[in-house]
């Protein structure tokens, strides 16, 4: 049996980002994808849950998403200091808030404002590239295994030589289980389905428009499965280039 090598997964050091462009660029990836932040407070061990929903260069401002759960509000009002830590594409991005944020509230609405953080810790996880499919080609998959009692169908956005991120409709948190191996991954590529054992790596249900996203490492890929995995990459890097270059 093949493992992917073990090279794509080495960690990278940490880098500390100190310009307000690299700052911020970062920070609107995470907004954009909207990947979920946790929040911690300093000698706290509860865990809340935020996004970014504003990253503003010009005035260096930023705002956070109303706090899951929201009590963690009284730590704000309280003025302790935490610290706030997101993934994107396997790039972990955090930094330290010292400062006061404002609780505020639009249309219903609660989210926090304040100043944009002059450090960030940035840290490539992998090296792997990660090559995300467009809306208009995601690949249908199926999540199966003697760990469930039927397959779960969603949608493949993105891929690399070491595992993916899935889209399913609805909450299904109740049936997976974090570090569970389910034995029957299958994803419709376009040359052939594969099939493969995943390792469920994250899951996040995303309320307000009823998506759970998950991201699964491949576990144990045979050769042949893992070349159709490394075909696919490569594909999509191919047209992700010639996309760039019809956009300059």
């Amino acid at each position: 049996m093949f493992n992917a090598s073990s090279a794509d997964d080495a960690p990278q050091p940490p880098k500390v980002l100190t310009t307000p462009l690299e700052i911020s660029s970062n920070l609107r990836q995470l907004q954009d994808s909207h990947d979920p932040l946790i929040i911690t407070f300093h000698e706290r061990s509860q865990r809340f849950q935020s996004y970014l929903i504003k990253v503003d260069r010009d005035s260096a401002s930023i705002a956070l998403d109303e706090m899951i759960p929201r009590d963690g509000e009284r730590f704000l009002l309280a003025g302790e200091p935490f610290r706030v830590e997101g993934f994107h594409e396997g790039v972990r991005i955090a930094w330290e808030c010292t400062g006061t944020l404002n609780i505020e509230e639009s249309e219903g609405d609660r989210f926090y404002t304040g100043e944009m953080p002059t450090e960030v810790v940035y840290h490539q996880r992998r090296n792997a590239f990660r090559a995300a499919l467009k809306l208009a080609q995601l690949v249908d998959v199926d999540l199966d295994g003697e760990k469930l009692k039927a397959p779960i169908k969603g949608k493949l956005l993105d891929i690399s030589a070491t595992g993916c991120k899935l889209r399913f409709d609805g909450d299904i948190g109740g049936n997976l289980q974090l570090g569970q191996v389910y034995d029957r991954f299958m994803a419709a590529l376009p040359f052939g389905k594969m099939t493969a054992p995943v390792e469920l790596r994250y899951l996040h249900f995303e309320e307000k428009i009823s998506t759970t996203f998950a991201g699964v490492r491949f576990h144990n890929m045979s050769g042949l499965v893992q070349r159709q995995v490394e075909r696919f990459v490569y594909q999509l890097q191919r047209e992700a280039r010639r996309f760039d270059k019809d956009d300059l």
